[in-house]
């Protein structure tokens, strides 16, 4: 066995889906039926951004919203098809952690900013000279 490559001994029979990565549907039903929970943080996405073009603030906060919900979706759905890409945990921490600071920016964006956090006030200013 010791003259044979490791390659030949483990040889790689596939990959294994991300936990929860199974589709939420059964194989009959359309690929749309089987994938809704993507397609849906999809739409809304495609939609925050449509809006961003007549109201930035909106928009992005229905971005970041979008993303928040796919880390619940994630989090309380057993089978999220396509919206699992790693692990379940590391989904929901992604997903929660991208939308938390989506939203928490939009917040603190200018003019006229609805939430002031003084540390990363003054973060910007020590960054941006």
């Amino acid at each position: 066995m010791s003259g044979v490559p490791s390659a030949e001994r483990f040889p790689t029979r596939g990959t294994a889906r991300p936990e929860g990565g199974r589709r939420t549907a059964p194989g009959s039903a359309p690929a749309p039926v089987r994938q809704w929970p993507l397609l849906g943080v999809l739409a809304a996405t495609l939609t925050g951004l449509l809006v961003t073009l007549g109201s930035f603030r909106v928009g992005l906060l229905i971005v970041g919203g979008t993303l928040l919900v796919a880390a619940l979706l994630r989090m309380w759905l057993p089978e999220v098809g396509m919206l699992a890409v790693r692990s379940r945990t590391t989904d929901v921490l992604t997903y929660g952690v991208l939308g938390g600071v989506v939203v928490l920016l939009t917040l603190m964006a200018q003019p006229d900013p609805l939430v002031s956090v003084p540390f990363l006030n003054d973060l910007l200013r020590f960054s941006a000279g």
